[in-house]
């Protein structure tokens, strides 16, 4: 091994060594009980959700009015469910060759009720989406999102 070579590992080495770790690395937040049992947060740190594609559904409805009240109707049925605690995350995709619109991330696990929670949509209803079901276990942080969300979107004039 020539001296280049040795003193890039003895480097690495001692830049990976724990004591140096310890001493750059930020410390951990303490834990916060009351908040993981409030975000139903599991020993990990995780809980189960269900995450629903929107695809392009069958019927587009045309430009105007009618298409105007049902996404109106879309936005409030996703404040409503986030406001009881069951949408933790939705948003739209960019334009998608294979007709992903959006999706919908549910605080249940059971993919039944996910279902109905999504069957509330204008969106379903009229046939421009439909939905793709799929269990999905993250970190129960995704359920601060809507709250955050809030403080984060100034008022409407």
């Amino acid at each position: 091994m020539n001296k280049l070579s040795f003193a890039a590992v003895l480097s690495a080495l001692l830049l990976s060594s724990p004591a140096l770790a310890q001493q750059d690395a930020p410390a951990k937040p303490a834990y916060d009980a009351a908040l993981a049992k409030r975000l139903g947060a599991d020993k990990n740190g995780m809980r189960q959700y269900v995450l629903v594609i929107l695809k392009t559904g069958p019927k587009r409805v045309p430009d105007g009015p009618e298409r105007k009240a049902m996404f109106a109707g879309h936005f409030a049925n996703m404040e409503r469910l986030a406001k009881e605690g069951k949408l933790a995350l939705a948003g739209p995709f960019g334009e998608d060759p294979d007709g992903w619109r959006g999706l919908f991330v549910f605080a249940v696990s059971d993919i039944e009720e996910a279902k109905r929670l999504t069957a509330t949509d204008p969106v379903i209803v009229k046939g421009e989406m439909v939905a793709e079901y799929h269990r999905w276990y993250g970190s129960a942080a995704a359920m601060a999102i809507p709250e955050t969300h809030e403080k984060l979107t100034p008022p409407k004039d």
